[in-house]
């Protein structure tokens, strides 16, 4: 018995459901999320170049508070009544030569009142005026009015607005770190630490530093930032102009070839060669379009080839019938008018006959698209089939001989199909079988296909037919056996039936060991169920 598989179509479909993300899903993917990738990774690290900057400062600044107020603390301070009590007029200069080196920082000096006693940018000009100096980069003085209150003085932001509790926390070395913009757009840090004689506090030093290397390298950061944003936006463009050429312009031009063949062009297929030789999603739709075009025209010719062959199978007995009709008119003799009404009625059979198998054969696509197939033991139909034709045969018929295993034997496929299938090779191998002859049914599980035989003694299938006995309207049949009894459609349904169960169906001949025709073979292949 030759060998042979289930044809289950292609197993491409199937490896491309198990893909988690598809090859052109991944590009998509990866082009497009890699500009803004960069664009989040520059100002993720702008905002950590920033506090970075800004922690230094205020780490440093701390320091040289520290610094300051321990030497404010040692050298500015007198003991009264064994406490430690701050002396202006020693702080002021003090204060003024330790901030010297610094000229971006303000030190002010406050009280254990909160009032203030110092501050680096403040000295007594003639006549008791206050000037206030401005920082290094505009050095020309400013006078105030005379004041000695705290006061007369900006209050810092650091402290806050409730100065008893910003004071204690000041006093106890409490205050956070306070980092501001002032209107006209300058970053200020303020730190404040309190100055201490021993354990004893004796004011607070607050330091206002304008931290303007932070904002020098902030504004060159952004211009880079500016840069790598723009070379995302043009590197966005490219990639977008890419997937333009790779995806949008070859779905167009598959769209052009689905106008063109609904036009009735590219008969054998127009869709780009260059188009089906990739290996991503548009080249697999590029290969099914074409692939569905080619069975779209192959149905398209199989329907005009079946109309034509059906108008000449009709024509025939249609010609008979005109012929006798008009014979019968000239006949005026009793038994010719009787035979010619008898080759009437016979043709008339023939066409209902010959139409019911047409409609059948046009049924049997739409229905099988229709119903899913489902579980069937075609061992336990094979051997029903055989029961009743054994019980109602006529005594010189063929008997059937079931060769099934033991046990279920399952298919996929539809139950009404699977039957009318069985019974067409099972009447056509026993119209060929001789006189009480034998016809075989076998079957046995081939992997993942059921495969199953019906056997006959008769004369054989020619070698040159062996290809053609399943075409429609195909008719051979054995000698003595009265004309028009069959459509010759029988096979071609079967077959119809069959590959549409995703299976396969042949025919060859049984052979002796010398290779003599011992009979016909019809073998079926169904997916097991």
């Amino acid at each position: 018995m030759p060998d042979g598989g289930l044809r289950t179509g292609s197993t491409e479909p199937k490896r491309r459901r198990r893909r988690w993300v598809s090859p052109l899903l991944r590009r998509i993917l990866l082009l497009n999320a890699l500009p803004p990738a960069l664009l989040a990774a520059a100002l993720l690290y702008l905002d950590q170049y920033q506090n970075g900057l800004l922690a230094g400062d205020v780490e440093a600044m701390r320091t040289q508070a520290r610094i300051y107020a321990g030497a404010i603390g040692e050298a500015a301070v007198r003991i009264e009544n064994d406490r430690a009590v701050l002396v202006p007029e020693a702080a002021r200069p003090l204060l003024r030569r330790l901030v010297e080196p610094s000229p971006n920082t303000q030190a002010r000096i406050f009280d254990t009142a909160g009032l203030v006693v110092a501050d680096s940018r403040v000295r007594e000009g003639p006549g008791g005026a206050v000037v206030t100096e401005p920082p290094r980069q505009a050095r020309t003085p400013v006078v105030v009015d005379t004041a000695t209150d705290a006061d007369s003085f900006d209050w810092t932001p650091a402290l806050g607005p409730d100065r008893r509790e910003e004071l204690r926390l000041a006093l106890e070395g409490g205050v956070t770190p306070y980092i501001r913009r002032t209107p006209d757009g300058r970053l200020l840090i303020s730190v404040a630490e309190p100055a201490r004689r021993g354990s004893q506090a004796v004011g607070i030093l607050l330091l206002t530093r304008e931290a303007r290397e932070v904002d020098q390298r902030l504004f060159e950061i952004r211009i880079s930032v500016l840069g790598l944003f723009t070379l995302a936006l043009l590197l966005t463009l490219a990639l977008s102009l890419y997937l333009a050429q790779t995806m949008a312009q070859p779905i167009l031009r598959l769209a052009t070839a689905a106008g063109a063949m609904r036009e009735g062009k590219g008969r054998g297929g127009s869709v780009p060669d260059d188009l089906m030789t990739r290996r991503d999603e548009i080249g697999i739709l590029a290969r099914d379009l074409q692939r569905a075009a080619r069975a779209l025209w192959a149905r398209i010719d199989a329907n005009e080839r079946f109309a034509a062959d059906v108008a000449h199978e009709l024509k025939n007995p249609l010609t008979s019938v005109r012929s006798a009709i008009e014979t019968l008119r000239r006949v005026e003799e009793p038994a010719q008018q009787k035979r010619l009404l008898a080759i009437i009625a016979n043709d008339v059979v023939r066409m209902d006959r010959l139409i019911g198998d047409i409609a059948d054969s046009s049924r049997v696509d739409a229905e099988l698209s229709r119903n899913i197939a489902e579980p069937v033991d075609v061992g336990q139909m094979l051997s029903i089939l055989a029961e009743m034709h054994n019980t109602t045969r006529e005594e010189d018929d063929a008997i059937l001989v079931p060769e099934l295993p033991e046990g279920p034997l399952v298919a996929l496929g539809v139950e009404d199909r699977l039957v009318q299938v069985f019974r067409n090779l099972i009447g056509n191998a026993i119209s060929f079988s001789p006189a009480r002859g034998q016809v075989w049914l076998r079957g046995r599980a081939v992997g993942d296909v059921v495969e199953l035989s019906v056997e006959d003694e008769g004369p054989g299938i020619p070698e040159a037919k062996l290809d053609g006995i399943f075409e429609r309207f195909y008719s051979e049949r054995p000698r003595g056996e009265r004309f028009g009894q069959h459509s010759g459609l029988g096979l071609s349904i079967s077959k119809q039936i069959v590959e549409g169960l995703r299976g396969r169906i042949s025919a060859d001949n049984r052979r002796d060991a010398e290779g003599r025709v011992l009979g016909a073979r019809f073998i079926l292949r169904l997916p097991k169920g």
